[in-house]
């Protein structure tokens, strides 16, 4: 699903990137961005497939829901201990798997306890058209000020994508609030990839909390270029259009270049950060064929790496300062061989016990921790 429609938007991003009026500065590591980030390799990848049965309401069948690929989670912390909602395939169905959302929790950040059966998954609802049989996949997750957790994630039923809106009081019983967007036009779909939705936040002591600026809440979305959706509820979104009424205002493009690690496309990833500086942004770069003189691999290799971004905190169209370099690529084998080669896919970050903690999925087939200490 990843490569298909990846090429489409070449040409595309190339000519938005050139009208772009006032491009992010690029800059090395500095004062703005979080890290650096170094890999747990003594622990990597800390969670992988697992032979575990469950009966499937749709398919009215046992199946290995997590069996096959464990991969993409979101994380919070809650009453001193990380958990992580995680994307699960199992083997069946003409989509090469059905996706679920697990949980997991621990103690440490590091070594994790799963729950045995996924607690979010297609159901014989009324959303049973939007997900089944390909089913819900890569979650992201913030609250509000009254500890109501409001997850985002992707509805796919093996021809659309659907940005889809989800909220809990546990993380254990959901409640599905369907497409976020009210008023789109479905012919939209096949130009906008209509998924992965980042909302701002603050980070008060280890919690991230859903924050309005200029009295809206705001989301950043989409794979391609990154486009912006407010909202005054969490729940119902409006894209923001271009100053002529158009589809839709820019945020980020990517760089069609040769040197940079988001040539291809970028994806919201863990966080959108509201900070004394700005609005810190984690995004996945998609690149390929890039020059091998900053060691990077030539050729057709599509590669996904972590980057970050720093949008103006009054204006979150406008970003001020770009990341020249990822902070996280794709460099052990478990990262470069799997169901989806050379990725390294950024989707959940808490802060615990003075640490940063990041969580990404590789290769599309395990998830691996990053760390950073806390300043």
């Amino acid at each position: 699903m990843r490569t298909t429609t990846l090429y489409i938007f070449i040409i595309l991003a190339a000519f938005l990137y050139t009208c772009q009026s006032k491009p992010a500065k690029d800059t090395p590591i500095g004062n703005w961005q979080i890290g650096p980030f170094v890999k747990v390799d003594s622990l990597n990848p800390i969670l992988g497939p697992l032979d575990t049965k469950w009966y499937c309401p749709v398919r009215q069948d046992t199946v290995l829901w997590q069996g096959k690929d464990i991969f993409n989670p979101c994380a919070v912390v809650k009453e001193g201990k990380v958990y992580l909602l995680y994307r699960a395939e199992d083997f069946v169905g003409q989509f090469n798997g059905t996706s679920r959302i697990g949980l997991a929790v621990s103690d440490d950040g590091l070594h994790f306890e799963r729950y045995p059966m996924p607690v979010f998954y297609p159901e014989n609802d009324q959303y049973k058209d939007m997900e089944w049989e390909g089913g819900v996949e890569d979650p992201r997750i913030v609250e509000d000020e009254n500890g109501t957790y409001y997850m985002t994630y992707t509805a796919y039923n093996g021809h659309k994508t659907r940005l889809c809106m989800a909220t809990s009081d546990d993380l254990v019983i959901w409640r599905k609030h369907g497409v976020v967007f009210d008023h789109i036009d479905d012919s939209l779909a096949t130009t906008f990839s209509f998924k992965s939705g980042l909302i701002v936040s603050t980070l008060v002591e280890d919690k991230m909390i859903a924050t309005r600026i200029n009295g809206k809440y705001w989301m950043y979305w989409n794979v391609g270029e990154l486009y912006l959706a407010t909202s005054d509820d969490l729940i119902h979104w409006e894209p923001v259009l271009k100053d002529d009424g158009s589809y839709y205002a820019p945020a980020l493009l990517p760089r069609p270049d040769m040197l940079h690690t988001d040539n291809i496309m970028c994806e919201p990833g863990p966080a959108a950060l509201l900070t004394d500086k700005g609005i810190l942004v984690f995004y996945n770069g998609i690149y390929n064929g890039i020059s091998s003189e900053k060691g990077r691999p030539e050729g057709d290799s599509l590669t996904w790496a972590g980057v970050q971004v720093l949008f103006d905190a009054e204006n979150p169209l406008q970003a001020i300062a770009r990341a020249d370099e990822p902070f996280i690529k794709p460099e052990k084998d478990y990262e470069i061989t799997g169901q989806v080669n050379r990725v390294t896919f950024i989707e959940g970050m808490v802060k615990f016990k003075e640490q940063w903690f990041i969580y990404y999925g590789t290769a599309d087939s395990f998830i691996a921790v990053a760390v950073a200490n806390a300043q």
